[in-house]
């Protein structure tokens, strides 16, 4: 519904204005008018997407009818090895280094509210978090993990 203050505020309309005559379902049909446009554009969203998935297959040609498309491709010459050949392990490692920061964010976003809103719980917690990442980091650092050798 919104703020906290407008549940009360239909609790009171309901308790002492609303007509007395007004059924469960005619109330019902009052507090679902919040969710109206919500709704309305949860409708819209998957209406719009379900065509643009669709709207490209009336359009796409049969891949099969060009064969010379199925075959490799490597810089215009025949494949010259096995493509699955043994992959280096410090590929990944770079990944997982730049994935990693990406949750770091995420979590710190609740702790970007004035100083003197955040209780002492919150506060504690949040640098208990940062010292976490904090030896995780130099532990990193140490072992090597972003030296490229």
């Amino acid at each position: 519904m919104g703020r906290p203050d407008q549940a009360r505020i239909f609790f009171l309309f309901f308790r002492y204005a609303a007509p007395r005559e007004w059924s469960e379902r005619t109330k019902w049909f009052v507090v679902m008018s919040e969710f109206a446009p919500i709704c309305i554009y949860l409708v819209i969203s998957l209406l719009v997407s379900l065509i643009l998935l669709g709207l490209p297959f009336p359009f796409a040609s049969n891949s099969s009818t060009y064969p010379e498309k199925l075959s490799a491709y490597e810089c215009g010459f025949d494949p010259f090895g096995d493509a699955r050949s043994r992959f280096d392990i410090r590929f990944y490692l770079v990944s997982i280094l730049f994935i990693i920061p990406d949750p770091e964010v995420t979590f710190s976003f609740p702790w970007a509210v004035p100083p003197n809103k955040i209780d002492p719980f919150g506060s504690w917690s949040m640098m208990a978090f940062l010292l976490i990442l904090t030896i995780g980091s130099l532990y990193e650092w140490k072992r090597g993990a972003s030296d490229r050798e």
